[in-house]
């Protein structure tokens, strides 16, 4: 439990409290749920899973405790980090702020140390259909934790972190019938992958048997529960990066992303993109086959990831 910025490793201690989310514990299904023939199976069933706990109680996930899960992870010999949120209080801190540039280098910091001692950092694009090559994004949820405003920032020097952080693999999220999910951030240069995050089934619907256009995935007590977002998406990847791993053991930080683009399927760009069928372009894609800025390399295969 790193809420307080100090590890706490008490047992238990990283388990959600009455009454707080069930986000974490669906993220880690995904990763490597069981193949025991009971509920879902995950991407690298066989890998060992540890929570680290940064999220308070009420859902916010601080800087002081962002660094301590990174620095956490590096020293405890975690090799594939997954992070589906973004740091609060805002969603693009900005290096012109002198405050909220000194958040976003002390999680630089930290992802950074993460990466040079073996591990690799995934984190969620973002679910506010943002393109975050744009010139500028209007930010209406900052800061989330007071006094909310609107402020006109340019995304060259406010960021979305970690996921817009140097190093870090970007994941977008992709819906039933494999186009970007209608929520989903995106931005040529910034999302390095794509993967299952569910969409509404108004928007995507799936084939039968599927019943639901979202994911499903484990919750607390021993149950499973539907839930859609690039929350959903980035452990997709995670798991193919555990996969990658388990295959080549000794492969670097590098060579386990180059490994992730290369096992990727290309998707080429969605244009035009009107996901939900009412005459308006919704999003505009650019970049080619290998690599645009909705689907990035493409999207995560784990049977390619597992014979390579």
């Amino acid at each position: 439990n790193c809420v307080s910025g100090k590890p706490d490793t008490t047992p238990g201690s990283w388990r959600p409290g009455a009454g707080e989310s069930d986000h974490g514990t669906h993220v880690a299904g995904t990763i490597a749920a069981a193949k025991n023939g009971v509920g879902i199976t995950g991407v690298a069933p066989g890998v060992k899973v540890s929570g680290i706990k940064v999220s308070t109680p009420a859902g916010f996930f601080y800087t002081e405790a962002v660094v301590c899960g990174f620095v956490w992870a590096a020293e405890h010999g975690v090799e594939i980090t997954n992070n589906s949120y973004y740091t609060d209080p805002w969603m693009f801190a900005c290096k012109t702020d002198e405050d909220q540039k000194a958040l976003i280098e002390a999680v630089t910091r930290a992802s950074r140390y993460a990466e040079r001692k073996g591990t690799v950092n995934v984190a969620a694009a973002g679910n506010s259909k943002f393109d975050l090559a744009a010139d500028s994004i209007l930010d209406k949820s900052s800061p989330n934790d007071s006094t909310e405003v609107d402020r006109l920032i340019d995304p060259k020097v406010c960021l979305d972190y970690p996921a817009m952080l140097p190093g870090v693999v970007t994941v977008s999220a992709t819906g039933a019938k494999d186009l970007k999910a209608s929520y989903s951030n995106y931005g040529q240069g910034v999302v390095d992958i794509a993967a299952p995050g569910g969409d509404r089934t108004e928007y995507q619907t799936p084939d039968a048997p599927a019943v639901n256009g979202r994911i499903l995935s484990t919750t607390v007590e021993g149950g499973y529960v539907y839930k859609a977002g690039t929350s959903m998406a980035a452990p997709h990847a995670a798991g193919v990066l555990a996969l990658l791993k388990s295959t080549h053991p000794k492969a670097s930080p590098a060579a386990l992303k180059a490994l992730l683009y290369a096992q990727a399927d290309d998707r080429a760009c969605t244009n035009p993109y009107d996901i939900d069928g009412n005459g308006t372009v919704d999003a505009v894609c650019e970049g080619g086959k290998d690599k645009n800025g909705f689907y990035g390399a493409g999207m995560v295969d784990a049977l390619d990831a597992v014979r390579r």
